[in-house]
């Protein structure tokens, strides 16, 4: 059974519509909208728990929360071969292997 409290939300200022937008990353097609900033991710919150109760009423799959999925660490990312040249010139310069160069960069 899947936690609604435990997606991924956030609100942002709508310039166009002069009023906060919730919003949850697992599903983007829904929104909410209130001149009020808390309103705003409570009533997101409330439209994303009772999406994933119809959704399991009607046996459908649903988005598993970012949060609670796992990871490996591995990706795999394909560039120009110049660029690759570039970015294991800089590694080597600093002294460390190409992944650590590359993991330190997507950091910042």
């Amino acid at each position: 059974m899947i936690n609604h409290e435990h997606y991924s939300y956030r609100v942002i200022w709508s310039a166009e519509d002069q009023e906060f937008v919730g919003l949850c990353t697992e599903f983007p097609s829904l929104s909410y909208l209130d001149v009020d900033r808390i309103n705003a991710l409570e009533g997101i919150t409330n439209l994303v728990k009772e999406v994933v109760a119809d959704m399991e009423a009607n046996g459908e799959n649903i988005p598993e929360p970012i949060s609670e999925k796992t990871y490996s660490g591995k990706l795999l990312v394909r560039i120009p071969p110049e660029l690759h040249r570039q970015l294991a010139r800089e590694a080597t310069e600093e002294k460390i292997s190409l992944n650590r160069y590359i993991s330190n960069k997507l950091a910042y």
